[in-house]
């Protein structure tokens, strides 16, 4: 689901900067995935960084 959003969120277009995404980005995400997932209580900040890095990563 993380992805799914990621991608909505760049076809959007409001947060697409040169090489990636705008600042507060992370805030949106969160709040497109509180709508998909009501019940997972995902924070940016902790939980939202440590996926995308790992997605990186891997």
């Amino acid at each position: 689901m993380l992805v799914a959003c990621m991608v909505d969120l760049y076809n959007v277009g409001t947060y697409n900067a040169d090489t990636g995404f705008k600042a507060d980005y992370l805030n949106e995400l969160e709040r497109m995935l509180e709508k998909v997932l009501p019940h997972a209580m995902l924070k940016a900040k902790p939980n939202l960084e440590s996926k995308i890095r790992t997605l990186k990563r891997d």
